[in-house]
């Protein structure tokens, strides 16, 4: 596995060498012998603009290395040479590091071309509307908002967790709207998945307070 990840990390490199040994071996010993080390050349090289270094943006996101994966995103120079689904994960990825940065313009404008190029999965895909939909409501656009939202839960989304923030998301508009029995629903369908992430919880425990108490 790590000698997988180097391969990744500096494959450019890689390519470039064995594309050196290659004319060099041309040169002295003749094509044939030079085939080989222009075929892994040439397929290294491709892989990195092609394919890009995502496997290494995966291990430092799971590791919860935030840093470390925007250093990666950032290394790749040429995004639309990119495998479309993997241009498509890479717009998301800097979205969601955007956004957590607090840079919401830039964030939406990353989730949009992500969006607009196809996700390789329909929860990923109801992820992502789901992030544009909070996007949305940091900018109190509230239409805007429930449509991503809407359109989330639709396509489906990844877990029970995010399925309740975005039913607490919609009873939350609703509220604003004074669409009460509407919002009471919503919470309904929230409360039901039984969430366990301690920010959900809480959010659940704050709205149940205040939800008892309006009409509809």
């Amino acid at each position: 596995m790590k000698l997988y990840n180097f391969v990744i990390r500096y494959r450019l490199l890689l390519g470039i060498a064995f594309l050196a040994i290659a004319i060099v071996t041309n040169i002295y010993g003749g094509f044939w012998p030079a085939f080989l080390p222009y075929l892994i050349g040439a397929v290294l090289i491709f892989g990195h603009f092609f394919f890009g270094p995502m496997r290494l943006i995966q291990e430092y996101m799971e590791a919860g290395d935030m840093d470390g994966a925007e250093k990666i995103l950032n290394s790749i120079k040429y995004p639309n040479l990119l495998y479309k689904p993997i241009r498509s994960v890479f717009y998301t990825l800097k979205g969601n590091i955007a956004m957590m940065k607090q840079d919401f313009d830039g964030a939406e404008k990353m989730m949009k071309k992500g969006l607009d190029l196809g996700m390789p999965m329909k929860e990923a895909e109801g992820a992502s509307l789901l992030q544009m939909g909070m996007l949305a409501m940091q900018r109190s656009d509230i239409k805007g908002a429930e449509k991503y939202i809407r359109a989330a839960l639709s396509k489906g989304l990844p877990d029970k967790e995010n399925e309740a923030a975005a039913y607490l998301q919609l009873c939350s508009i609703m509220m604003t709207k004074r669409e009460f029995r509407a919002a009471k629903d919503m919470f309904r369908k929230a409360k039901a998945l039984k969430p366990t992430t301690p920010q959900i919880v809480d959010q659940i425990k704050q709205v149940e307070k205040y939800i008892a108490r309006i009409p509809g």
